[in-house]
């Protein structure tokens, strides 16, 4: 069930590889929506918001999750290119090893800082209670994420990304039945989202970990590969830490920016809540493609196959382009449909209206620069893959700038327009960095290639 990406038309490789993984995307986004769909109906407004104040921090360490695992298995993914199958194992045993210290570390010192953090960032006094229990059981569930991620991105490094997307989907379908039965029949609130969550990724986790060791000989851990190796530890930390914090720095961003729309009201924070997961949802298959070039450029470098990385970006580029304005045309008719499916009609009108008007404008600023988004998640995951990490973090920096200046000047002045604009500008700053960043990149493979 592995892959090898570099044979083959780049187009085809890259679609049949990406298929797989945006299914997994849209799996994950829709149990997202699934916990905003069944808080909203069951619960209200004020749920609504509850949750979404914690999406700044949420993102800054689940995307640190996120962007650490990839990292960690983009040296497996240079070593089964090379052919090398015991470097890969001995990969895998110190990523694993370096996961689980660093998920030891995080739950304890995020969950000690949860509630002074949502002071400090202005959660509305009369939902930071809800948003505090929501959020600390969802800090529980790092090392779940951790356990996740890691086994999904050795599978991917591998060239297998249909198995990652088979207990995505089991977790969504665990996470969709536990929200019924802790929002709706328990009567649990946004704790019961936060427990279903924590669940289906633990459940899913243990449960790859599992198939992983009896399915895939490729990855049985033998004797002599289980040994700390201070220079596979280096060479990881400088590929996953820097990863990590480029999620970390990009949700700086979106934190200020959050705070700046908590000091609105609840109201706003419930239309940012809402507006965000529905952009998450449809900005799904940039998400996929992301993954893809980074398997896709790491195994080719370290196949040494230079040539086929310009082939590939294009590739990916006119698909991303293609989607984009599919994208906007749902989003410019279909906007207050979307909006209406996660309010119960408790509210009053004037607030429905409100929300309504509020997350279209946030989707249709979103949507008609999409193209911009297709280009930062390709060239970024491209550079990493192709072992430029530290200069992939540096567009994390220019997307910080971009949302803090929309959050400490714009929504000052123009309100919730002005956080419309955050991410737009956040894009067009990284993309200018990341083309530039790309062909140095490229340069700097190409001459240890020739040598």
């Amino acid at each position: 069930m592995t892959k090898d990406l570099t044979v083959s038309n780049p187009f085809g490789v890259i679609i049949r590889f990406a298929v797989p993984v945006l299914c997994g995307c849209l799996f994950q986004q829709f149990y997202n929506l699934t916990d905003t769909f069944l808080t909203g109906r069951f619960i209200g407004v004020t749920a609504l918001a509850q949750v979404g104040a914690s999406g700044g921090l949420n993102f800054f360490i689940n995307g640190f999750c996120t962007g650490l695992c990839a990292g960690l298995s983009i040296p497996a993914a240079q070593a089964f290119g090379g052919k090398d199958f015991k470097r890969m194992r001995s990969f895998v045993f110190n990523g694993g090893v370096t996961g689980a210290v660093i998920a030891f570390l995080l739950t304890l010192s995020a969950v000690f800082v949860c509630r002074p953090l949502l002071v400090l960032f202005n959660t509305p006094h009369e939902i930071i209670d809800g948003t505090y229990s929501y959020f600390v059981i969802i800090l529980c569930g790092i090392p779940a994420v951790i356990l996740y991620n890691f086994l999904t991105g050795i599978l991917r490094a591998a060239g297998d990304s249909r198995t990652p997307l088979y207990f995505l989907i089991f977790s969504a379908c665990l996470n969709i039945f536990l929200d019924f039965v802790f929002i709706v029949f328990f009567k649990l609130g946004v704790r019961g989202a936060a427990f279903a969550t924590v669940i289906s990724q633990s459940v899913s986790g243990i449960l790859c970990l599992v198939y992983i060791y009896t399915r895939y000989e490729i990855f049985r851990l033998k004797k002599e590969d289980c040994f700390l190796s201070g220079k596979q530890l280096r060479i990881l930390c400088t590929t996953a830490l820097p990863m990590g914090l480029q999620y970390s720095i990009t949700a700086a961003g979106t934190i200020i920016l959050g705070a700046a729309v908590n000091s609105l009201g609840a109201v706003y924070v419930a239309s940012m809540s809402l507006a965000s997961k529905l952009s998450m949802f449809f900005a799904s298959p940039f998400d996929a493609l992301g993954i893809t070039m980074a398997s896709y450029s790491a195994q080719n470098t370290g196949a040494g196959k230079i040539e086929r990385l310009d082939r590939g970006l294009l590739c990916a580029f006119l698909t991303g382009a293609v989607y984009s304005v599919m994208a906007f045309l749902v989003m410019l008719y279909g906007t207050d449909f979307f909006a209406s499916l996660f309010m119960n009609g408790t509210e009053s009108a004037g607030d429905i209206l409100l929300i309504k008007q509020n997350v279209r404008y946030f989707l249709l600023a979103n949507t008609s620069t999409y193209t911009l988004l297709a280009l930062v998640n390709i060239i970024r995951f491209m550079i990493q893959g192709m072992g430029f990490a530290k200069l992939a973090l540096f567009a994390g920096f220019f997307e910080l700038a971009g949302r803090s200046f929309s959050g400490l000047l714009l929504v000052p002045l123009f309100g919730f327009k002005g956080a419309c604009a955050a991410s737009p500008l956040a894009w067009i700053l990284a993309d200018v960095f990341l083309v530039c960043a790309y062909f140095y990149s490229r340069s700097r493979i190409y001459k240890i290639a020739v040598k």
